[in-house]
């Protein structure tokens, strides 16, 4: 039988992205049990921040949310370090806290060249979508450079669930 070929749109890909400003939740757990709560106070800040703007003449459009799994490749599922976040502007020096309990906090993320790769299917069924990216850098002569991301462009109630798989990476040595 022939290897089955990826859909349209879900090749294996190298680009250029800019460092971008983020708004971040911190967690710890499995993402299953902590996304909503983290979610929540993302866009509770976020949402405020956009409002704020909108008084001001400016307009900020929301881009779908990102979360980066330093550590899900070494601890159980119970364990994972999860760093939510929403890009916001880049001159944004604080955040409306909406939730007393979860602290939302600007970081700046890094990017510049990034291996992605886009996942259609349950978050549960991703690691032969992750395989096939880290073989895409390998046999593009990058390494690894910084933290396994996702950006989620469906919610976890789709029908179809949709998320990018990105990895920083640099030209191996």
């Amino acid at each position: 039988m022939p290897p089955r070929r990826a859909p349209a749109g879900q090749a294996p890909r190298l680009l250029e992205m800019p460092t971008q400003t983020m708004a971040v939740v911190t967690t710890r757990g499995d993402p299953n049990a902590v996304a909503e709560k983290a979610l929540s106070a993302l866009y509770g800040s976020v949402y405020t921040l956009k409002f704020a703007l909108k008084k001001q003449g400016r307009e900020l459009r929301l881009s779908p949310p990102r979360a980066r799994w330093p550590d899900a490749h070494l601890k159980p599922k119970e364990q994972w370090t999860g760093h939510w976040g929403l890009p916001v502007p880049d001159d944004t020096v604080s955040l409306p806290r909406k939730s007393p309990e979860t602290r939302v906090r600007l970081e700046t993320w890094e990017y510049g060249t990034v291996a992605q790769l886009l996942h259609v299917g349950p978050y549960s069924e991703e690691a032969p979508t992750v395989q096939r990216l880290h073989a895409f850098i390998r046999e593009s002569g990058y390494e690894i450079a910084g933290a396994h991301e996702e950006e989620y462009l469906t919610t976890p109630k789709a029908k179809v669930q949709k998320t990018i798989i990105r990895y920083p990476v640099r030209r191996r040595k």
